[in-house]
């Protein structure tokens, strides 16, 4: 890929991979790498810059993160956020102490125009605070090159040795010219060429499966699901005929996607081996109402399927899986970006004895790996896939799982997100769930006792949290008449309110 980049090194921040994406945005490679990396390994990686992330603790504390202070004398620019702001002033002589008044959210700042950071921007401008510790002296050597009512260094450098410092998040939206600040770092500090970019990523990798594959064969599991499908498309161009695709179909899909599937994949350069397991999926839940039961023997199965799958097609060679980026980044925990060294194959078996692993998105974000597909031609509605649990439909299936509540669920799912795209509502994700309760209606002149289905619409940026969409009533009329008048088994429509926490996306 490109031979420029930017390390970020983490000290705990929450948006640390949003910095991550931030800075491919514009066009220069990001690696997340832990805070603890030496600056010899640094060294040696040759970084055009250094980011320092935010994070919770105090940098005066005794258990705080901390990087070797020789990062700093290895001529690379520096760029310190929140914490690494006053990490970088605190090992370089400076005093970090406790705010008589902490800022949380939005504030005014002043910047200085003067500044490479700031040229060219507003000296007034919107930024997000977050901190309860401020820098009381400056090292030497060191300018204030921005400050808010509160906080009179909010911003400071030593534009000889290219260290530079804000307190606040430039990642953000809330901060509205931050994109710029760190636009400037990368190209009028560390001199970045903009080479980064999806195009140049799909070549670099095409290259390293074939150097890899050579002409072995490649198997992946294929879902349908947003990564295994980019996978499957980017495989399908690097090796075209030496890779099979396995999709098992263990009946808890969404309506025609197991046709959608089929139909994409079979237009590819690949083996598409589809599997009808829908049997032996329903008899391991037979009595089963507990979720994490439901999802650890759907696991059990699915590995077990795809085992007696593989068995049957001779020299396997090597195994594709669709890891992307951030699974990689909470693989390493307390150290963030440390490569997992045992990688997790969902569950499927190691003794099947592949020759390797080939994961050529785990270099990749989500909305990177979104980018590839469409430039791979993948069709939208397999690119802009919502997401979609691998036990898929069993757990909006609350209580046992049967055949029946599964067809019903099925069709009451297909008309809500049929009408949602009619809409102009927003949500990031919306989906039906058929709950274990039954309750009297009428039809006509005839009692029912049928199941309550809940609709669940909600907001969210990164998953992690979220709150429920505020679906315009009209809309949630017409999906509520649809459903009762369309589903018979089914007399009430609900919607969920709630959002994350205390609840979860998912309803199991």
């Amino acid at each position: 890929m490109s031979k420029e980049q930017v390390l970020i090194l983490d000290f705990g921040g929450q948006y640390k991979e949003l910095i991550a994406r931030r800075v491919r945005e514009c066009g220069v490679l990001s690696t997340l790498v832990s805070c603890e990396t030496p600056a010899a390994d640094i060294k040696k990686q040759a970084p055009i810059g250094i980011i320092l992330t935010g994070g919770p603790s105090s940098v005066y504390a005794k258990d705080a993160p901390v990087c070797e202070p020789e990062v700093f004398g290895l001529g690379i620019p520096v760029l310190g956020i929140c914490y690494g702001m006053q990490l970088l002033t605190h090992l370089l002589g400076g005093q970090v102490v406790s705010c008589d008044t902490s800022e949380y959210g939005v504030r005014q700042a002043h910047v200085e125009t003067s500044s490479a950071l700031f040229a060219g921007m507003a000296a007034e401008q919107q930024v997000l605070m977050s901190h309860t510790d401020r820098i009381e002296r400056l090292p030497a050597g060191f300018v204030a090159t921005a400050a808010t009512a509160h906080c009179p260094t909010a911003a400071c450098e030593d534009s000889a040795r290219r260290l530079y410092g804000v307190q606040f998040h430039p990642e953000v939206v809330h901060t509205t010219q931050g994109g710029d600040m760190l636009h400037r770092f990368l190209y009028d500090i560390c001199g970045a060429k903009g080479e980064y970019s999806m195009e140049n990523y799909i070549q670099a990798q095409i290259k390293a499966v074939r150097e890899q594959v050579g002409d072995k064969p490649v198997l992946l599991g294929l879902s349908g699901g947003v990564d295994s499908s980019v996978c499957a498309a980017l495989l399908s161009e690097a090796v075209p005929g030496q890779l099979t695709c396995i999709y098992i179909d263990h009946g808890f899909m969404r309506k025609n996607e197991t046709e959608q599937v089929r139909a994409v994949f079979e237009k590819r350069k690949l083996h598409f081996l589809a599997v009808d397991a829908k049997a032996r999926f329903l008899a391991r839940l037979v009595g089963v109402t507990d979720p994490e039961t439901k999802r650890k023997r759907i696991g059990e199965e699915f590995a077990r399927a795809f085992e007696d799958e593989a068995r049957k097609l001779g020299e396997l060679g090597f195994l594709a899986q669709g890891t992307i980026y951030p699974d990689i980044v909470e693989s390493g925990k307390n150290k963030s970006a440390v490569i997992k060294s045992h990688h997790n194959v969902g569950g499927l078996p190691e003794k099947l004895g592949f020759l390797g692993v080939v994961e050529p998105l785990a270099g990749l974000f989500k909305d990177e790996v979104r980018k590839v597909g469409a430039l791979l031609g993948l069709p939208r509605s397999i690119v802009q896939r919502q997401p979609f649990p691998g036990p898929g439909l069993a757990i909006r299936v609350i209580g046992e799982v049967t055949e029946e509540k599964l067809a019903l669920l099925r069709e009451a799912d297909a008309i809500f997100r049929e009408e949602m795209g009619r809409s102009r509502a927003k949500a990031d994700q919306y989906f039906a769930v058929l709950t274990n309760t039954r309750s009297v209606g009428v039809m006509g002149d005839m009692r029912t006792y049928d199941y309550t289905v809940a609709l669940r619409a909600v907001s969210t940026s990164d998953f992690m949290t979220c709150a429920y969409a505020r679906l315009p009533y009209p809309l949630l009329d017409r999906v509520s008449s649809r459903i009762t008048a369309e589903v018979r088994g089914i007399n009430r429509v609900v919607y969920d309110i709630t959002a994350k926490p205390p609840a979860t996306i998912e309803w199991e």
